[in-house]
Parts: structure tokens; sequence; C-alpha cells
């Protein structure tokens, strides 16, 4: 009997998705639950399983767009089992401690690398370090010719042709032709201006210098300046709602909760996962679920609800050496914050020039939905909060809220 292996639903606006990758060959024994194949939609990478064990049959290829509900595969489910199917894949590795620890050295990095799945496939094959591969595909992947070469050179970085010619086309993911489409979007259809501030890290880091190793032993985070920044947009974002709000036809939506999202570059483009009411979290509870969408992002494994509905963005291009750039709204939200390079710069402080780190701040607002006093003074209010780290723990001076100034 053939089991039909279909494309799930993944969402209500998803109607096709890519099959990015297939993990098991086509032939092959499978066992129940076992992941075949990587599939990609607009918004989010996903698995799909063997429902059954059995034998499985590709219908589908790589690259093929395929439709919700459309075939995939399927799995001969009478096929006898092949002998020693029955023995866990990591078993015979177990037989000899010695030569395991050999083997999975140079194995190790395939998994982190960026590669074709013939290139990956030639590495794990071979044994090949990565490390010697010298990768000629964009965002340094690596190809089949590159892994040949590596072979062909053992022990040497094998020498790159200067000027080359070679064109390679790679079909567009449906990821990046979404982002492609929104950020053009985004340009044509709202008012978008931007305005510029800078903040004086010196508190910030201080405080983290001071206290980062007592916040890390506590609560299991590194203390990040993501935290810092959230809690200041949150504050600022609950005094100036219309950075907060969007545009609904001819309705503004505005919000009594602050949703931010984070810029994250993943492997196969930039996704922005959401933390769900910052404005309610500690600094920690921030720094966890930074990490969290991090890692779920690099590994392809965010979902598609913990990337909508944020209503706020922070992008820190900061990361990369960017020290000013102009970011782009995240649409139907109205408005975005960018981060940049801290870089040390003479100030003029009291009279006398010091020495401080300073960090370019960019707002990049919906100007239909945000005036220019209330961007501006949106983005004052994050610089005062940041420059000045107590004030995060009421949104005020602790001395007038003592004395209820």
């Amino acid at each position: 009997m053939a089991l039909e292996i279909k494309v799930p639903s993944v969402g209500e606006s998803i109607n096709e998705v890519t099959l990015v990758k297939w993990l098991k060959a086509d032939g092959a024994w499978v066992e129940r639950d076992e992941v075949l194949a990587e599939l990609e939609s607009e918004k989010a990478t996903f698995e799909i399983n063997a429902e059954q064990a059995g034998v499985l049959k590709h219908i589908a290829k790589e690259n093929d767009t395929l439709l919700i509900g459309d075939i995939a595969c399927s799995i001969d489910t009478t096929a006898e089992r092949p002998a020693g199917a029955e023995v866990p894949a990591a078993a015979p590795a177990a037989k000899d401690a010695a030569p395991a620890t050999q083997t999975s050295e140079p194995a190790k990095p395939a998994a982190d690398v960026k590669a074709t799945p013939v290139a990956a496939a030639i590495i794990a094959d071979k044994q090949v370090n990565p490390a010697n591969v010298v990768p000629s595909g964009a965002n340094g992947k690596i190809y089949k010719q590159d892994v040949l070469a590596a072979l062909q050179n053992p022990g040497r970085a094998p020498q790159t042709v200067a000027f080359g010619r070679n064109d390679r086309p790679e079909k567009m993911s449906n990821l990046r032709k979404t982002v492609s489409r929104r950020l053009v979007e985004a340009k044509n259809t709202t008012a978008m201006l931007t305005t510029f501030n800078e903040v004086d890290m010196t508190r910030i880091m201080e405080l983290r210098k001071l206290y980062k190793d007592g916040f890390s032993k506590t609560h299991g985070v590194n203390l990040g300046f993501m935290s810092f920044f959230t809690k200041a947009c949150s504050y600022a974002l609950q005094e100036w709602p219309a950075v907060n709000a969007y545009i609904d036809g001819d309705q503004i939506i505005y919000h009594d909760y602050c949703d931010i999202s984070i810029a994250v570059s993943a492997p196969k483009g930039l996704v922005v996962p959401v933390i769900r009411n910052a404005e309610s979290l500690s600094m920690a509870d921030i720094e966890k679920k930074v990490v969290e969408l991090a890692t779920k992002a690099r590994e392809n494994k965010l979902t598609i609800e913990e990337m909508t509905g944020g209503t706020f963005t922070i992008t820190n291009g900061g990361v990369f050496g960017s020290l000013m750039s102009t970011p782009i709204i995240n649409i139907p939200q109205s408005a975005i914050l960018g981060m940049h390079k801290i870089q040390e710069r003479p100030m003029a402080i009291n009279g006398k020039v010091e020495i401080r780190p300073m960090m370019y701040l960019a707002l990049s607002y919906d100007h239909r939905i945000i005036d220019g006093r209330e961007s501006v003074s949106f983005l004052v209010r994050v610089k005062e909060l940041l420059e000045n780290p107590e004030l995060l723990l009421f949104g005020k001076d602790p001395v007038k809220t003592l004395l209820e100034l």
C-alpha cells in the first residue's frame, strides 16, 4: 500500500511552499515520524515527517513549488523491512569510541556551513573539513566544484581564478520573494521619513560591565543591549501611542500593548520574530526571549505565529558594523528603530571635550500617522531613557516618583 504524504497547511494566508531539500533519499527505508524533507513558505521553514515506516518514493523534486495539499512523496508500507533497519543510525558509531571521535570532528562543521545539498553530501561522505574549502557562492556558500577543488588540492587552499566570469542562477526562495515584495510595498504605500539622534552609551556600558557576571549567574543569560532598547521603546511607545499604531483603511488602530519585532539575520534571509507584551517583561525575560527567537531563526525553526502581529520593530545594523542607515518600515507597522555601531567620538561635555561611546539612532516612520513632533519626541525619550538607565525602572526619575512630582 502506498501512503501519500501531502503538503500540510501552515497558515491561513499560505497557499504554496517550496521543497528546499530532501533529507531522505528516493528508495530509502524510513521509520515512522522520521523527517523526510525541508519545505519553505513565504514566512517560515518547516519539515514533513513519515506517517508510517516503509520505502520512500519522491514525487516532488527539490526547488519545486507545491500547493497546500499537493503530494510530496509516498511511502510503500507493504515493503519488507531491510536487514539491519532495526538498528538505530547512531548505533554503529558506538561500537568503537575512538574511530567515532576521529570521524565526527571533520563532519561537525558541515552542519553549520552554508552549502548546496550536493556539496554537503560530498563533505559528509569524503570527511572534508569545510575550513579547507574556499566557497565561491554568495555569502560564503559552498558549491560542488568548491569541494572537488579542495579534494584535488589536499592540505592547501585551492587557487581561485581572478575576475572569473561564471554566472550561477539560483531560484529566489519564498522568504526572499516575500521580503522583496514587502520592502517595495513599504516604500510605495507609506509616506516614509527618517529622523536621527545619537545616544551616549556610557552608563549602559558601565552597568553591563558591573553587573554582567551576576546577571548571567542569576538568570542564565547574558545582559545585552537589546533588553535596554526594548524596555526604553516600550515606555516611549506608551507615551507616544501613534508610533505604536497602524492605519487600516480609514481607521487608525492603536495598541495598549507593545509587541516588539526584532530583526534577525537568518541563513535564508531577514526575519522579524516578535517579543509579545514587552512592556510587561523584565530585563531578564526580554534577554531570554531574544536568545530563544534568535536561536530558532538561525535553525529555521520559527513558526508563523512567532513572526506575525508585531506593533513596532527594532533592528540592529551595528552588529554588522553599520554606522548609520535608514531602516525600512515593517508594514503594516508605522515605525522602526535602527540601532547602529557604538563608536568612540569626542563630545563636548560641560564645556570640556571627552571621548564617549556614541551610537546613532534612526527612526523611520509613516508620516501619514506620525507627525514630526511625535517622531522626534519619541526618539528623544528613548535617548533619555538609555542615557539614564535608572529611569527604566519606573519610566520616571526615582526621586521624582518618591516625591510624587
